[in-house]
């Protein structure tokens, strides 16, 4: 078992109100948070699904996942008050990974509300389930008019001072990653076969962003058969600094061969109070080598403490109000920062 990482946090400075609040008071802000050189990224919690928010120094953005709709707007409400903090009222890009709800189902709402440059996702629906032709057929009709663009693994998304590569797409997976030498996993071998799903989430599409040295990994709810082929038999991603904990958390995903190969100093995991965050998804992301914290946007109240973060780690606390989200500000050094907007404390990462 890892020795918990000791808490050397420092308390953000000045201040910040937002017409809908992603937490339930006034959040302690950063005064350096919009300053030239860093790389935004926000976390926001959509309840269990994902709505994950990057914006660069030039002010370019990209959306990864609406969540989820209805409630009166709420998640297009967080996702609106995460782009006021960066400072930005329009989308370049909105990247919808695939079509289960808590991840496009926020898209008509949002398009109501917000400017979009493009949408892109992997292509037509490939699961055999009324729910999901629903929810696909709901997105498609909500994005007619807008520019639409369908990726493949290899691809890239043209965000200016990011590298932004297409690492999997619609079951299929990049065959080299662009400046990564690619090495033999000696996890592998202990790794289970894994049988492949006929959901959505297998057709994710996941990318690898990098802000100079800082490599940011987000593969949507890929699954483990679709996780193994990046890292077996050998590592295509190499190591990353910021991992996205794949599928909020869930154990169908998160094998230990593919999160012990990527090596994340910082995972968050985007689960909800009753969503994922299983224990085993939780043991093996928290064991990974080199890393250092495990966030939480939520208590995962089916689990037991053992298996949480401790308190500091975790934005929204069981019995507490929902809404409060991380934001990391990355520096090209590879340096970076996680700001737990329920406490207003910040955590600094120091360059490798």
């Amino acid at each position: 078992m890892r020795i918990a990482s000791r808490f050397l946090f420092k308390v953000a400075v000045g201040s910040a109100m937002v017409a809908v609040p992603l937490a339930p008071r006034a959040i302690a802000q950063d005064k350096m948070s919009h300053a030239k050189g860093q790389l935004l990224i926000y976390a926001i919690d959509v309840e269990g699904g994902q709505a994950t928010l990057l914006v660069t120094p030039e002010k370019a953005s990209l959306l990864v996942d609406t969540g989820w709709p209805g409630s009166n707007g709420r998640d297009v409400g967080r996702i609106q008050a995460a782009m006021k903090d960066a400072g930005i009222d329009k989308l370049d890009h909105v990247l919808i990974t695939h079509f289960h709800v808590d991840h496009v189902g926020g898209v008509p709402n949002l398009v109501q509300k917000v400017q979009v440059g493009e949408f892109i996702d992997h292509g037509e629906n490939r699961e055999d389930s009324d729910i999901t032709r629903h929810d696909y057929a709901a997105y498609v009709k909500a994005i007619e008019g807008h520019k639409r663009r369908i990726v493949k693994p290899g691809d890239a998304i043209d965000i200016p001072g990011l590298t932004t590569i297409v690492i999997a797409a619609d079951g299929e997976h990049i065959k080299s990653v662009p400046g990564v030498t690619p090495k033999a996993n000696p996890y592998c071998a202990s790794e289970p076969k894994w049988d492949m799903d006929t959901t959505e989430n297998p057709r994710s599409t996941g990318v690898l962003v990098r802000f100079g040295k800082f490599r940011f990994l987000d593969l949507g709810d890929l699954t483990k058969a679709k996780e193994i082929p990046l890292v077996c038999p050998e590592n295509l991603i190499g190591h990353v600094d910021l991992y996205l904990v794949n599928h909020h958390g869930m154990n169908l995903s998160n094998s230990k061969a593919f999160v012990d190969a990527i090596a994340p100093r910082v995972a968050i995991m985007d689960n909800g109070a009753h969503k994922a965050g299983s224990p085993e998804a939780w043991q093996t992301v928290h064991e990974s080598p080199g890393l250092e914290d495990l966030w939480m946007l939520h208590t995962a109240e089916g689990s037991d403490a053992a298996h949480n973060s401790a308190d500091p780690l975790i934005a929204n606390l069981k019995g507490g109000a929902d809404g409060a989200y991380f934001k990391v500000v990355a520096h090209e050094d590879g340096s970076f920062s996680v700001m737990n907007s329920r406490t207003g404390q910040t955590k600094q990462y120091a360059r490798k």
